[in-house]
């Protein structure tokens, strides 16, 4: 059974907080709350819960996953960013958006794109998500919470619990953080192209 931590929105418990984290760091697999919906996620070097994810939303290898970061200098040690990618990508975060960017050898292959050798990468501008980053120290591998018979992302901690509770390893509900996925922006080819229109403005990418 998945633990249930009922985490402060704007203050999460550090009790709460540490507890996730040790499942994360045992190769667990959670659920946890973003600025752009729920996510799954686990440690990056966790290939039975990257498999587990695959498993639960039913992804085939062309998925792009997401490195969740706590900031800059943690995304930009997984990912290249040359000058001006770096100012556009860092005027729109912490925020929702994902960014498709060409891995570095930090990332393992398997996270990868198998033919473009991308990964998506982003900053998530939400304080339960930003202190398991802090807490952890390193990116968690994460993808939005959406059940393949499902039209939107799961929006409620209880039901994320009860419908997933024999396949996580713990749920971090925070309350609802919306069901609209973030906007990926593809800047693998050096020039931006929108690939999902979603919470954050597209309009500064266009």
């Amino acid at each position: 059974m998945a633990r249930y931590f009922d985490v402060h929105p704007v203050n999460p418990q550090r009790r709460s907080i540490d507890q996730a984290v040790e499942l994360i760091r045992s190769d667990g697999l959670i659920a946890y709350p973003t600025d752009s919906c729920y996510a799954l996620g686990c440690r990056l070097g966790n290939k039975a819960g990257l498999d587990r994810i695959r498993q639960i939303r039913h992804l085939d290898d062309r998925h792009h996953f997401t490195l969740m970061c706590r900031d800059f200098s943690q995304l930009g040690q997984f990912v290249h960013v040359d000058n001006a990618v770096f100012r556009a990508i860092k005027a729109a975060t912490p925020g929702s958006y994902t960014f498709i960017l060409p891995a570095t050898t930090e990332v393992p292959r398997r996270l990868m794109h198998p033919k473009k050798k991308t990964v998506g990468a982003r900053i998530p501008d939400h304080p339960v998500a930003q202190a398991l980053l802090d807490r952890l120290g390193e990116p968690l591998l994460s993808s939005t919470l959406l059940l393949p018979d499902q039209e939107e992302p799961l929006v409620h901690g209880w039901d994320i619990k009860e419908r997933l509770d024999h396949v996580i390893d713990a749920v971090l509900d925070a309350g609802d953080c919306g069901t609209e996925p973030t906007t990926v922006v593809d800047f693998s080819q050096g020039e931006p192209e929108i690939v999902r229109h979603g919470a954050g403005d597209p309009s500064r990418f266009e």
